[in-house]
């Protein structure tokens, strides 16, 4: 079967808008999903993975049938691969429609293995191991969802990661849930049915899991369950029975006696001394002080700074609205700046890190939020109320050091490591080592979980557990600590509409949090460690159901893969992209308690300081010596020696798909460069949406609303390609056929682009060098341009005959240029701002200057707002207010038709009356006008499918235009004209 007749699915159709939808919806489940096992940033959604491992390796031709015209035999085909690949693609997927999946892709592989070896293949030869099975790799497998779905689907699966923390989490999601996961018979354990010998055997992982995960709460809360007393009711009434401070030592979270309330979590300032030498009064650095905010119910906590005092005092407030509450919750600190509230002295952003940087900031409690028996919500407790449940911090330093002494462990006092970005910001404000972001308490609290997974795991093999078996327990143990610490540290805010803790790691980058929130390890809400094991156990049930077959998990760099040549059928993976996730540096987080918990049982993962930092593929200048240019090109060398170690295992007929997440087409030029060279022709582009549908989108920002999945091929050959006769043609045919296609599904705006740009990719890639006429070679960033410029012009076109209608004869493609620019910005990125270097590679696309003499960012009429590095598109609120704006001038040339528009917006909200007279004076191609108005109001670019997108000024001002078009353009054109024919009778 050669390349030519074995075209993927992948390569040919997806039917990514179900699958986008349910991607977005798989981002809201957590029940039994393996982001549950363990945090790791940018996973992708299973589904998504799911149909490119699937993609990869059924051919397209499986899905057409045999009788019909080219033509219909093509559609019919498109529409069974998109009935089943749907089906496929649920989450969390029907076992039945999976099985199915698994025997085309092993009817598929059959095929292939008997046309190379001439031998026929089956299917049974397969499945019993006389034949191999499909191998898929993922090289940067982070948190394993690739080679988890490649595992479900019936194929070997390998995943290689530099980091250790991330084979970590492979291993427990890859190895000991295949391995492990159902109760076995014939092994010792603790929960499954006892064996003739009347021995307890193995119940099987998550419930072996669950049992010691119980074990380690019942010896901590012995230790230190004196540490989270209940707390006096101040509500009730009558008697209650006096109890000792360390009842929760012996009791569950559920038996808190009737008068007494159980502390879920406790809210903390952090604070600095005054600044003004003549007040040194303690000034809190809270920057909100919400409690609860919902309907009817609005608490917040309001500072009081008590005459003759030194430090303020915190009251709780409640009200059945915002209002009611009498001060504002969120009038404090701003940016890192607080005001004094006894003198008014600013401790300023630069003060405050001074302060912490010499060890000075402190903390102050606020609050404390409790539950109540039997009865729903939180109850919440000032806490200069109940001083006595305040911790003592020097006297838990105390116990710190005497644990460590006594059980050899150590407070992790390992530096964090800031990017160039000062992606952890916590540095810039003296929290310089991973012990310093807890408290002491929070401390004391993962010391004990740590000591006790060690504890468990001499009682497992005590027990008679198979050392790998017990291994694999303690390994998920402790990706629990893991999460744990996520919910345990000084960083964690407290969330008002929720009414619950949030963890440290909400995006990828580790925060400041002037106002944090300590949770109860032992208070049964979010944070606790019974919530956590109960929440994380579910995930193993997702390895489990993959199948048998534990993967081949290797840790190594992707640029020397440890695998044979040609050993892989197809290498799918989601590579980092330059510095948009610095992986190595916020795992650290993590990598300092894995050391402590399992570090022992993996040394040759974790015998360093910290994770692995001089090998990463990061584009972090901090790694050379300041040098952002020098980090870049080690991105782009190393990055390209890993694509070429794909192409040197990947099987000549295989594929590979990279995952590729970068907003905007000044990214691509690195990415065709390396792929290219390694010897890869890209074949196709699919924009999937990977997130939830309450993201960003509508926001100004340019980030898209997809991963695109770049698939590729092994190149053939080394041919020169002439760039206007072999490739500018075959541009221009993939474009239009891809914007069709994709409009059709419904993509637009950056999605439509940047995925065009990627189809458009295979015109060039095909060639090893691509020249003009003259000789020239056409480099990626030139060659970027090119295609841009085609499917810019290509969107128009389509944009025209969207809301033209197909009679129309204006088409936008023939209108000014600076027109041309608007629409498509609009299109494109909406309101979002643009760095230079993409704002110039769009500005080329479509043929106009940016600066200079006639730059759309020059002159009183600029389009464009240029700020620094970025550039913004101006809209008729910023333009319109301007008597010349779309008058021709003195030579009588016409203005652009969008500066027409805007002054006619402006004057529509302002001066309707004066329109009649702007109509005279520029004497617009209405035609022209109206389809402008209806490619910048049209459904594209209001937000497309999402419904809390709310429009835009402009957006709501055109509507109203076209709304009534006829009385407002058409009637005053008239009045317009005969004004005009008086003046030249005059």
């Amino acid at each position: 079967m050669t390349q030519h007749n074995d075209k993927r699915l992948i390569e040919d159709y997806l039917p990514i808008v179900a699958i986008s939808a349910e991607a977005s919806r798989e981002k809201s489940v957590r029940k039994g999903h393996i982001s549950t096992l363990h945090l790791w940033w940018a996973r992708r959604p299973l589904v998504a993975c799911r149909a490119a491992v699937y993609g990869a390796l059924v051919p397209a031709s499986r899905f057409v049938p045999n009788a019909g015209s080219d033509e219909k035999k093509k559609s019919l085909g498109r529409a069974n691969a998109a009935k089943f690949v749907e089906r496929l693609c649920k989450y969390s997927g029907s076992p039945a429609v999976i099985a199915e999946a698994q025997q085309h892709i092993l009817e598929a592989h059959a095929e292939r293995l008997t046309e190379e070896t001439g031998k026929k293949v089956t299917v049974e030869d397969i499945v019993s191991g006389n034949a191999p099975r499909p191998k898929v790799l993922d090289m940067f497998a982070g948190g394993g969802a690739i080679p988890l779905e490649a595992l479900r689907l019936g194929c070997e699966a390998y995943a290689l990661d530099l980091n250790p923390v991330a084979h970590i989490i492979q291993l427990c999601t890859l190895v000991y849930p295949q391995k492990y996961g159902k109760p076995d018979p014939t092994a010792r354990g603790m929960t499954g049915p006892k064996n003739a010998r009347g021995e307890t055997t193995w119940g099987g992982l998550a419930d072996e899991v669950r049992y010691w995960g119980e074990w380690v709460l019942n010896k901590v809360k012995a230790e230190i369950g004196d540490l989270y007393p209940l707390i006096p009711d101040p509500e009730h009434k009558g008697k209650k029975q006096a109890l000792q401070a360390d009842y929760l030592k012996d009791h569950a979270t559920d038996d808190v006696p009737p008068g007494y309330l159980l502390p879920i979590a406790y809210l903390w300032t952090r604070t600095v001394t005054c600044k003004n030498p003549n007040c040194k009064a303690i000034v809190p650095l809270v920057k909100q002080t919400w409690l609860c905010k919902k309907d009817d119910r609005y608490i917040a906590l309001k500072m009081i700074a008590p005459r003759g005092k030194k430090q303020v005092r915190f009251e709780v407030v409640e009200a059945r609205s915002e209002n009611g509450l009498g001060f504002d919750p969120t009038g404090f600190s701003k940016g890192g700046n607080a005001a004094c509230p006894f003198c008014g002295t600013v401790a300023d952003s630069d003060y405050v890190k001074v302060e912490g940087c010499a060890g000075r900031i402190s903390q102050q409690m606020m609050a404390i939020v409790c539950t109540r028996s039997a009865r729903q919500g939180r109850a919440y407790l000032a806490a200069d109320d109940f001083p006595d449940f305040v911790p003592e911090d020097r006297t838990i330093r105390k116990k710190v050091e005497k644990f460590c002494k006594d059980t050899g462990l150590t407070v992790p006092t390992e530096p964090i490591i800031n990017d160039a970005k000062s992606a952890l910001f916590p540095v810039l404000y003296g929290l310089k080592t991973w012990g310093d972001v807890f408290t002491a308490r929070q401390m004391l609290c993962l010391l004990n979980f740590t000591s006790a997974l060690h504890s468990a795991h001499d009682q497992m093999i005590k027990a008679g557990q198979k050392t790998d078996a017990a291994l694999g327990a303690l390994t998920h143990l402790a990706s629990y600590v893991d999460r744990a610490a996520d919910h345990w540290s000084s960083l964690c805010a407290w969330n008002p509409t929720g009414e619950k803790l949030q963890h440290t790691y909400g995006r990828q980058a580790l925060p400041m949090v002037w106002d944090f929130s300590e949770a109860n390890p032992f208070g049964g809400s979010v944070g606790d460690w019974t919530a956590i094991v109960l929440n994380a156990e579910n995930g193993i049930e997702a390895g489990v159901t993959s199948g048998p077959r534990p993967a081949d998990v290797r840790r190594g760099s992707a640029t020397s893969l440890p695998w044979p040549d040609g050993h892989m059928d197809a290498v799918i993976t989601d590579p980092p992209y330059y510095d948009n996730v610095p992986y190595a540096d916020i795992s650290d987080f993590f990598y300092v308690w894995l050391k402590r918990t399992v570090g022992t049982f993996y040394r040759e993962h974790f015998a360093t300081e910290g994770t692995p930092k001089k090998t990463e593929i990061v584009a972090d200048a901090v790694r050379h010596g300041g040098d952002r240019q020098r980090a870049e090109k080690a991105y782009e060398e190393m990055m390209g020696k890993a694509f070429s170690e794909a192409n040197r295992v990947l099987h000549p007929g295989g594929q590979l798909a990279v995952v590729y997440a970068h907003k905007t087409t000044l990214g691509w030029a690195t990415l065709v460069d390396a792929l290219r060279t390694a010897g890869f022709m890209v074949t196709e582009a699919w924009p999937l949406d990977t997130e939830m549908r309450t993201r960003l989108r509508g926001m100004e920002s340019a980030a898209l609303a997809s991963s695109i999945f770049l698939v590729a091929r092994k190149r053939e050959g080394a041919a020169t390609g002439n760039f206007e006769e072999e490739v500018k043609s075959q541009l221009e045919q993939i474009v239009r056929e891809r914007v069709e296609t994709l409009w059709a599904m419904g993509i637009s705006g950056a999605d439509l682009v940047i995925a065009c740009v990627g189809a458009g990719l295979r015109a060039f890639t095909r060639f090893a060098r691509v020249e003009y006429a003259n000789g020239e070679e056409v480099p990626a960033e030139r060659f970027l341009t090119e295609v841009e410029t085609v499917v810019l012009e290509t969107i128009l076109a389509r944009l025209s005959k969207e809301v033209g209608g197909k009679s129309g004869q204006t088409s936008l493609a023939g209108m000014d240029a600076a027109t041309r620019f608007y629409v498509l910005w609009r299109y494109t990125y909406g309101a979002a701002d643009l760095d230079a270097g993409e704002a110039i590679i769009f500005a080329n696309g479509t043929h106009v200057e940016l600066d200079g003499h006639n730059g759309l960012a020059s002159g009183a009429n600029a389009v464009l707002e240029k700020n620094k590095s970025k550039y913004r598109l101006l809209d008729f609120t910023e333009r319109g207010d301007d008597d010349d704006l779309g008058i021709p001038d003195d030579t009588g040339t016409a203005r652009p038709v969008v500066d027409m528009l805007h002054r006619l917006l402006w004057l529509l909200e302002h001066k309707p009356p004066k329109i009649p007279e702007f109509l005279a004076d520029t004497q617009p191609n209405l035609e022209q006008l109206k389809l402008v108005c209806q490619a910048l109001g049209g459904p594209a670019l209001k937000g497309g499918e999402l419904k809390d997108v709310s429009p835009t000024a402009e957006q709501s001002t055109l509507g109203k235009l076209l709304a009534n078009w006829s009385a407002v353009m058409e009637g005053q054109t008239v009045k317009a004209d005969k004004k005009a024919g008086q003046e030249r009778l005059l």
